[in-house]
């Protein structure tokens, strides 16, 4: 039997600036302020099993995630820390919650009922978050809803209430008026709690924009999930943090090929070659989370030099000019996402041309690509 390996095409964790981005979300702690790590979504497409045991070695107190699959995934791979899942407990979910010990935000006066009327029948109380819309918009109980919540939850026995929490909409705006509205209101439902003798053990509303431009000192948690990942909340913030990206996402040239003056390149030939064209071609494309929206506008690394996607980017294949590196072979690495060098191509670069955000670049390194965790920069 031929041994192969594996395709070049790969995604690098680097687990020591991981480290270096929880210190500084303690950085931005108060005293006795823990850590909720946000690793849903595939820890944003860093890998959560990987992800969460490196934050659990370093001591990240809790954790946070979507989906009940999310959490039990969390729980298989042995994680002990508590587990928050943001989106809930839908119906019928309810024994998967107690068998893995996760805690489900409450999202509704429905919920309520429902979980309340769960966990008095199981003689065990449901452990849940109580999620508040501030002016978010979104999902969780209208400040309108509290009273009726403190009601329900004064005659409940089928409800542990471990914490009271709600969400930022513009954080990451440091001239919107709105978070300063959304922290009053939040603090006038905590005293509602307060006057009504319902004791909170955590009280959480800063994710990574919160938590670095909008200190809450009643806080027990903070809530990162970006600027884990060495993304930044927004162009504000780059002075404000020192964070280092944890993905490189990089591939090798397949193929080298010299093209005349005048030769359509991929699909639809809407690349031209202008003279003699030196192409790399390069096993990653749309499938791997290379975005075809780069298509005759993407750049590349190549032995620390930028260079240009040509033509259309493809399901798994992109071809790059290398017209001008010297010394360009087959097997040479290419960094799509990280640093090479002195040059870097960033996840905000990426973002910025594709008119998104990092959160959704990460997210959209697809699982076909192998994640590899290491400690250190990767050298290859």
């Amino acid at each position: 039997m031929i041994a192969h390996s594996l395709r070049p095409t790969r995604a690098d964790i680097d687990l020591s600036a991981l480290a270096h981005n929880l210190q500084q979300v303690r950085s931005c702690c108060h005293a006795g302020q823990g850590v909720m790590a946000v690793v849903k979504a595939d820890a944003y497409g860093h890998g959560a099993v990987t992800i969460s045991r490196a934050l659990e070695a370093e001591g990240v107190e809790q954790f946070a995630v979507a989906t009940l699959e999310e959490g039990q995934e969390l729980r298989g791979a042995g994680i002990k820390r508590p587990i928050l899942v943001f989106g809930g407990c839908y119906p019928g979910q309810e024994a998967a919650f107690v068998e893995y010990a996760l805690t489900a935000a409450l999202l509704s006066l429905a919920d309520v009922k429902r979980l309340e009327a769960f966990g008095s029948a199981q003689e065990k109380p449901f452990l849940v978050h109580i999620k508040c819309d501030t002016g978010m918009g979104r999902v969780g109980l209208l400040p309108e809803e509290i009273p009726q919540l403190i009601t329900l939850l004064s005659q409940s026995c089928g409800l542990e209430v471990r914490g009271l929490m709600s969400h930022l909409a513009s954080a990451d705006d440091l001239a919107s008026p709105v978070t300063s509205d959304q922290v009053r209101v939040f603090r006038e439902i905590l005293d509602q709690f307060k006057l009504a003798n319902i004791t909170i053990a955590e009280i959480h509303l800063g994710s990574s924009a919160g938590l670095c431009a909008w200190p809450l000192p009643e806080a027990t948690l903070v809530r990162p999930g970006i600027m884990l990942y060495g993304g930044y909340p927004s162009a504000a913030f780059t002075e404000r943090l020192d964070l280092r990206p944890v993905m490189t996402f990089s591939t090798q040239i397949a193929q080298l090929r010299t093209l005349a003056a005048g030769q359509g390149i991929s699909y639809g030939h809407t690349h031209q070659t202008r003279g003699p064209t030196r192409l790399a071609a390069l096993p990653v494309g749309y499938a791997d989370g290379y975005n075809r929206l780069f298509s005759n506008c993407g750049e590349v690394l190549v032995h620390g030099q930028r260079v240009s996607v040509v033509g259309r980017v493809c399901m798994d294949w992109i071809l790059v000019d290398v017209t001008e590196v010297a010394d360009v072979a087959v097997g040479d690495r290419v960094v799509l996402l990280g640093s090479d060098g002195e040059e870097t191509i960033s996840a905000e670069d990426w973002a910025e041309k594709l008119d998104t955000i990092n959160y959704e670049v990460f997210c959209r390194i697809s699982q076909r690509v192998p994640r590899y965790p290491h400690s250190g920069p990767f050298v290859g």
